[in-house]
């Protein structure tokens, strides 16, 4: 059984109110980790104590006295100090803007301030804690695609075929995506052309945000469907949960683009792509 993720969550200081770090503790319990509360008004040197006897995974520090730029440093140090410095140490309460710079190059992890969604949090914490067990697959095989979002594939076609060279292999409507798609090769991979077929269709909304220019990049890979639940169990954020039916039969899935710092990375497997654990390459 994999072994759960250990958080301890502490009150430095003379603060004295804990409603939030409660919710954020019963919220990190429900996300399936353990979590340790130590009380209210601990010192560094308690808190660092307790989380080396509890052999946690995560400090999550909640402040608001004001004293976070004082008292969140010297945890770190005093982990430092005590070689423990894997445990993960994340930082929330009332902490200005201005002062969250600072804290990041004193060693906190994140600062999340109030509103921060309980699941981005947990997430966060996974990602940091366990970053191997999001790659629990193999990479990608190779770049499958690259979409680009066009007014007219009509008018778009004479600079792909015509100046670059490229040769047009085809097109096909996807109904399910209210897209019409022209593919070009290029080497082992395609370039696709996106015309949007009505007004509500994701990528006219893409060309009315941001006009003409690359959607999305398309990442070819084996067994979809579990890739994609071992995703979502290690908190990536997904834009589809299970694999739905894209251009020549092939199923498909996105990735949200705040994973990737807003680029749209799809998914996809093409029919007789599945290999069986144990068959031949």
């Amino acid at each position: 059984m994999e072994k759960k993720i250990r958080v301890l969550v502490a009150k430095p200081g003379l603060d004295g109110h804990d409603r939030g770090a409660l919710v954020i503790a019963q919220a990190l319990r429900d996300e399936g980790m353990e979590v340790v509360y130590t009380g209210l008004r601990q010192t560094p040197a308690q808190i660092v104590n307790a989380a080396i006897q509890e052999d946690v995974d995560c400090i999550g520090l909640s402040c608001l006295s004001g004293a976070h730029n004082e008292l969140f440093p010297e945890v770190v140090r005093l982990l430092r100090e005590r070689q423990a410095d894997d445990i993960l140490v994340i930082g929330g309460g009332v902490i200005p803007q201005e002062d969250i710079p600072f804290l990041e190059s004193a060693g906190i992890a994140k600062v999340f301030t109030p509103g921060s969604p309980t699941k981005d949090i947990a997430a966060f914490i996974r990602q940091r804690v366990q970053p191997k067990s999001v790659n629990v697959t193999k990479p990608p095989k190779k770049i499958a695609h690259i979409g680009i979002a066009v007014h007219s594939i009509e008018a778009a076609l004479p600079f792909y075929c015509r100046v670059l060279g490229l040769k047009l292999l085809g097109c096909e409507e996807v109904a399910g995506e209210q897209v019409k798609i022209a593919f070009l090769e290029i080497g082992e991979s395609r370039l696709e052309l996106l015309e949007p077929l009505g007004p509500d269709s994701p990528v006219a909304r893409f060309l009315t945000k941001r006009g003409e220019g690359i959607h999305h990049i398309a990442l070819e890979v084996d067994d979809l469907e579990q890739r994609l639940s071992s995703l979502k169990e290690n908190g990536v954020s997904l834009l589809n949960d299970t694999p739905r039916e894209g251009a020549h039969q092939a199923q498909i899935a996105f990735l949200h683009p705040k994973q990737a710092g807003g680029v749209l990375f799809e998914l996809c497997q093409h029919p007789g792509k599945v290999r069986r654990a144990g068959a031949d390459e």
